[in-house]
C-alpha cells in the first residue's frame, strides 16, 4: 500500500493504473507459485534459512526482469523454476569458492521444538538423505527436485527440462532404486 501510494506520487495517471495492476498481478504470482519454489528449493539445498533466501531472490529477480518474460518462448512457470535452478545453482558455486561453516543447520537443530534424542535421529536421517542425493549426478538432482520439492507430475517435468514423459519416469524410477539402494549401504556400514 506503501509502495503504491509513493508510486502515484511521482507516476502519470496512465502509468500509476499500470504500476499498481503490475503490482496486484505480481501478488498473485508471488501467492500462486510460492511453496512450489520454496519446496524446489528446498529440497535442493536443505537448509531452512538458504530456502527463505534463495526464495526472495528468485521472486525480486522475477519482479525486476518480469519485462523480459516471453510467453512464446516458454510457460511463465517454466520460466520462474529456470531462475529458482540458477539461483541453487549460484548459490552451490559461491559455497564450493567461500568454504565457510555456514551456521543454518546448526540455527535450524536448535530451534527445534524436539527433545535431543529425536532431533537427533532426524538429522542423521536428514544427512544420511543428503549425502545419498550427493551421489546423483546432477540431472537426476534436479530431476528429483522438481518432483518431490516442487511436486510437478512428471507430465510437467517432462514439458519443463525437455524429456519425454516416460523417460521422465524411467529416470525417477532409477533414481528411487539408486537412492534406496545408498541408503542400505549407509545403514550397513553406519
Amino acid at each position: 500500500m506503501l509502495q503504491q501510494r509513493a508510486l502515484s506520487h511521482s507516476l502519470p495517471e496512465t502509468d500509476k493504473r499500470e504500476a499498481v495492476s503490475g503490482d496486484t498481478e505480481f501478488t498473485g504470482i508471488f501467492e500462486a507459485y510460492y511453496e512450489r519454489i520454496f519446496n524446489y528449493i528446498r529440497y535442493r539445498v536443505g537448509s531452512l534459512y538458504t530456502t527463505e533466501d534463495l526464495t526472495s531472490q528468485v521472486f525480486e529477480k522475477a519482479l525486476t526482469k518480469r519485462s523480459t518474460f516471453r510467453i512464446d518462448r516458454s510457460p511463465f512457470e517454466v520460466w520462474l523454476l529456470a531462475i529458482a535452478r540458477n539461483a541453487v545453482n549460484d548459490y552451490f558455486r559461491r559455497q564450493r569458492r567461500q568454504r565457510l561453516f555456514s551456521l543454518d543447520l546448526l540455527k535450524e537443530a536448535i530451534s527445534g521444538q524436539k527433545g535431543p534424542e529425536s532431533l537427533t535421529l532426524v538429522k542423521e536421517s536428514e544427512e544420511q538423505l543428503n549425502r545419498a542425493l550427493l551421489t546423483l549426478n546432477a540431472k537426476e538432482r534436479h530431476i528429483n527436485a522438481l518432483k518431490f520439492g516442487a511436486d510437478l507430475k512428471n507430465v510437467q517435468i517432462a514439458e519443463l527440462i525437455g524429456m519425454s514423459e516416460s523417460n521422465v519416469g524411467v529416470t525417477l524410477f532409477r533414481v528411487m532404486k539408486k537412492l534406496k539402494s545408498e541408503l542400505e549401504r549407509m545403514g550397513a556400514h553406519d
